[in-house]
């Protein structure tokens, strides 16, 4: 299980890094076309950088540990919220994807606190 835990938690590290560092090198009009102020757009993609950090480092490192699932556990609070703009957009389309990260963080909050 413990392997099992460090691919997802690799996979979704790499998911939000590449995720957060696109919403950081945007440019304000490209966030406006995605609906998204300037404010909102980069503060999702700080979160999303440090989380995939948050994700990897501390457990890899023994420093700190416990901030590995306290960052997995932050990305289903953010994953949630994003599953909330989506449907208030009607954009069910697209909902399907942060449902899925938002599972898979879970299952690594869940495997790393347990």
């Amino acid at each position: 299980m413990d392997i099992a835990l460090w691919i997802i938690a690799a996979a979704l590290a790499a998911v939000f890094l590449a995720s957060g560092a696109v919403k950081l090198a945007q440019p304000a009009e490209k966030l406006a076309a995605a609906r998204l102020t300037l404010g909102l757009g980069k503060t999702i993609g700080v979160l999303e950088v440090l989380a995939a950090a948050g994700l990897i480092l501390p457990a890899a490192l023994d420093i700190a540990p416990v901030l590995s699932p306290l960052a997995a556990t932050g990305l289903v609070l953010l994953m949630a919220g994003a599953i909330v703009l989506h449907l208030r957009r009607r954009e069910t389309k697209v909902v399907a994807v942060p449902v899925v990260l938002l599972v898979l963080a879970a299952v690594v909050a869940w495997g790393w606190f347990a």
